[in-house]
């Protein structure tokens, strides 16, 4: 693991808070640990009032007779078992009766107490920091993922001996998608009781004091009777009109550490605001779709806005290794009308990079769902930089934004072509919203100021909305029932971020939770395409035609073999476009109300229902390209060598670009209509590899393939059937010297060839 950069997380010239009335009485017992002392400081200028005792020189009795409104369990050297004198047995009395905390051999104290082994850690730690991750609840309230906290342990709880009562709550991540591994804090599931193995008083941890605070707010012996505590608390604090501190909620820290983050962002070069609107000016900004007419538009009963989540304050780490633009093809091909993109870098792991990653995976995907920079955003410089990544919309939230500004940065989005989604959470904030005449208005079923969730709070405030307006519910869905009520109140669409990157098939699971329980119907794929290619005369395309090819290939590589010149080229031509046989229905799979992949409608864009004449070019210039493209009315063109893939966007017509099987930018969407797989140069007889073309095929569930290399009327067939069920996805096959005799083509081989081609399917 990389060293962290280490900084002095002390309090430097602090001030003591006022006496707190909930902790006028803590008591710690010190097993022997000079940072006992740290910690008495800690809590003592949050304003708890702190006696001292050693494990060995106080009872549980005279710990009674002190009526602590606190316990606290220091850290020290040895085994609990051994070395922590009544520091166990104070656990097990005031478990139930008072908040008990536990710091390192604390912690080993309550585990060992409850049943589980504490054992060697597989490491030894003395003062070095590792990236926290955790539960954001209790002590971790309010907190950001992987802190850096000090450990000096070789003993730790272990995960199959962790007692039934106890819950893990924090954890060093390991492996890929930060798995649980070391264990880092515990929580008794009844009893406010709380572990943690690290030391929060240490001045490398950061956020300690913030830990030793959310610790002083506990109350009661019980998180039920912590959490009443709680509310009648803060209801006497309202009803007094106190102007005693008020603790910073969760949004509120989000949103203070944005404003910085973004005030240093724009003074780097590249990113300053002027740099991003010359970039705009440029027209460099990806095209848009209409927010509000995709989320009109859905296979299910309501519209999906499908979230890349790989984090949240509320749920801690959901999915470290999900991979944005993978997730994002996922959900468009399931049918979500929106992808949604978090691009918070701390709480919920996003980032900025993500959010082009997904524009870039959607492009060239017909009916592309759209997609929404989910982003605390308090200014202009934030919707012009997620324009220019890609983004089709971006959220505002009501209850972070005055009137004004709100107002503000709604018709600077629309100014740049982008109808925002505005976020509410009370009927107050629908009013803002409806005034402000918002199109899409999501309503957060999550309270951000404490993450609590109502999923009544949309129901609830539907009657506010004009009809034309598009509602969302956002976030704690879960499951199919959590849908059906929305469904019913007219609800348009729903935003579900966790469940959809927990689950383990996403397009099923979309199904369960829309009302869909059959996936889309696809049409039964059509025969095989047969382009024959090297045609040199019109005799012999004519010919072809008669036998049934869906495409004919001419050769316009000067100094190749099987080159077309001109005037033969012209003949060609005429005969191919002047016939009048027709080669059947057009190939087609398309599903008009959601996204399908790129090259899910290849088949359809290189047929017709007559045949279609390709010409086939490698390494010419483009003038080229386009002049003999245009003088001899080429329906497809063919690029053989290493031309550039922007070609195909300038090309007039459908572009087949050959590859060798694993080539990179084999599967590239959004340029060329098809990539070719072939073993070598064209006309060489050299036979493909299928298993190199399954392997292509696995790797890429959407792409689909013309083949060729090698292939004649005994072989073409077992070719195809060679790739199993794969096989659907090759579209055609190419074919030039299987077809020939002394090297022209023979008429026979060219029959035979197109009728075991169709035989396949």
């Amino acid at each position: 693991m990389p060293a962290l950069d280490l900084i002095d997380h002390s309090p430097r010239q602090p001030q003591a808070a006022a006496p707190l009335a909930n902790a006028s009485k803590v008591i710690i017992i010190d097993n022997f640990d000079s940072f006992t002392w740290n910690i008495y400081q800690y809590f003592v200028l949050e304003g708890a009032t702190v006696d001292v005792y050693r494990n060995n020189e106080i009872s549980v009795k005279e710990l009674v007779d002190l009526h602590p409104t606190q316990l606290v369990i220091s850290p020290g050297p040895g085994h609990p078992k051994t070395d922590s004198g009544v520091s166990r047995d104070a656990i097990k009395h005031f478990a139930g009766k008072i908040p008990i905390l536990g710091v390192c051999m604390g912690q080993q104290c309550m585990i060992d107490l409850y049943g589980g082994d504490v054992s060697y850690a597989g490491e030894i730690l003395h003062g070095k920091t590792s990236p926290l991750r955790h539960d954001s609840k209790g002590v971790y309230d309010g907190l950001p993922q992987d802190l850096p906290v000090t450990r000096y342990h070789s003993l730790a709880g272990t995960h199959p001996t962790l007692p039934e009562c106890l819950e893990m709550s924090s954890w060093i991540a390991v492996g890929p998608d930060g798995g649980k591994g070391i264990i880092m804090g515990v929580r008794h599931k009844e009893y406010v009781l709380e572990g943690v193995q690290f030391h929060p008083e240490s001045i490398l941890t950061a956020e300690g004091r913030v830990m030793l605070k959310n610790f002083l707010q506990m109350r009661g012996g019980t998180w039920a009777e912590n959490t009443r505590l709680q509310k009648e608390a803060q209801t006497k604090l309202s009803s007094d009109g106190s102007n005693g501190s008020k603790k910073e909620n969760i949004l509120e820290k989000i949103f203070a550490h944005r404003r910085a983050a973004v005030t240093a962002q724009k003074e780097i070069p590249s990113q300053r605001p002027s740099d991003l609107q010359a970039a705009y000016d440029l027209d460099f900004a990806p095209p848009l779709v209409s927010f509000v007419d995709r989320l009109r538009k859905s296979p299910f009963p309501l519209s999906l806005m499908a979230e890349i989540k790989r984090a949240s304050p509320s749920k801690g780490i959901i999915s470290l290794s999900a991979c944005a633009p993978a997730q994002a093809r996922i959900y468009a091909l399931a049918g979500a009308s929106t992808i949604s993109v978090l691009t918070e870098p701390e709480w919920f792991k996003g980032s900025i990079d993500d959010l082009r990653a997904v524009r870039q995976s959607l492009e060239g995907m017909p009916n592309r769902p759209a997609v929404l920079r989910k982003e605390f955003i308090f200014e202009e410089y934030q919707i012009l930089e997620a324009r220019l990544a890609g983004a089709d919309t971006v959220l505002l939230i009501v209850k972070m934004l005055d009137e004004d500004t709100l107002t503000r940065l709604y018709k600077y989005s629309q100014s740049l072509g982008m109808e925002p989604l505005v976020e509410v959470n009370t009927a107050e904030e629908m009013t803002v919203a409806v005034k402000l005449g918002s199109k899409v208005i999501g309503v957060n079923n999550r309270d951000l100021t404490n993450f609590e969730v109502d999923l009544e709070t949309t129901s609830r405030l539907l009657d506010q909305v004009p009809k034309e307006t598009i509602v969302c519910a956002l976030s704690g869905i879960s499951g199919p029932k959590d849908v059906e009520g929305y469904q019913k109140n007219g609800v348009g669409a729903v935003l579900v971020g966790e469940a959809l990157m927990r689950a383990k098939d996403t397009a099923v699971f979309i199904r369960e939770l829309l009302g869909g329980s059959e996936p889309v119907a696809k049409s039964r794929p059509a025969s095989l395409l047969v382009k024959i290619c090297g045609t040199r005369t019109a005799e012999a395309a004519e010919e072809a035609i008669k036998a049934g090819a869906d495409l004919i290939g001419m050769i316009l590589v000067p100094g190749r073999g099987r080159h077309v010149p001109y005037k033969d080229a012209i003949a060609i031509s005429k005969a191919v476009h002047q016939t009048r046989v027709t080669t059947g229905t057009v190939a087609s799979d398309r599903v008009g109300s959601q996204a399908s992949d790129f090259f899910a409608n290849a088949a359809s864009n290189v047929s017709s229902h007559r045949p279609l004449l390709v010409g086939v070019f490698q390494n010419q210039p483009l003038e080229e390209v386009l002049e003999l493209q245009k003088a001899y009315e080429l329906d497809v063109v063919q690029l053989h060598g290493n031309e550039p893939f922007e070609w195909a966007n300038i090309i007039p017509v459908p572009v087949i670009r050959v590859f060798k099987p694993g080539q990179a930018g084999l599967g590239r969407r959004g340029y060329h209509t098809v990539p070719l797989l072939d073993s070598a140069s064209g006309g060489s007889g050299q036979k493909l590899d299928m298993t190199q073309v399954q392997d292509a095929l696995e790797k890429d569930q959407g792409l689909r393939v013309l083949l060729a290399g090698g292939l004649n009327p005994d072989n073409v067939a077992d070719a195809v059937r060679a790739a199993g069920s794969l096989g659907d996805r090759i579209i055609g096959v190419d074919v030039s010297s299987g077809v020939e005799e002394g090297g022209a083509k023979s008429i026979a081989k060219i029959q035979a060839f197109i009728k075991a081609a169709k035989s396949v399917r």
